[in-house]
């Protein structure tokens, strides 16, 4: 979803610009909880609207997915403390 793919470019440049390799190191944690997500997609935590979410390891954020017949919708790279639940409404136009 190209509003989740917004996010983990606008966080990475974050992390860029506040230290040296924190970009690298924040991509490279959300494609691991990508990796969980797409080989385990019950593993998750369930949300709403039948969504599950998995923790990117070292960061305060949460891959938001929704399962799919042969696969995983990205909702959102969301972080822990920002307006809770703020992509619900991506859900419609899924």
């Amino acid at each position: 979803m190209a509003a989740a793919r917004r996010e983990l470019l606008a966080e990475a440049l974050y992390y860029s610009e506040s230290g040296a390799g924190l970009g690298v190191k924040f991509v490279r944690a959300v494609e691991q909880a990508l990796a969980i997500a797409v080989q385990f997609p019950l593993a998750g935590s369930p949300g709403p609207a039948a969504t599950r979410k998995v923790t990117v390891k070292g960061f305060p954020f949460s891959v938001v997915y929704l399962q799919e017949d042969g696969g995983i919708v990205v909702v959102a790279i969301a972080h822990h403390a920002r307006s809770p639940e703020y992509w619900v409404g991506r859900l419609e136009r899924i």
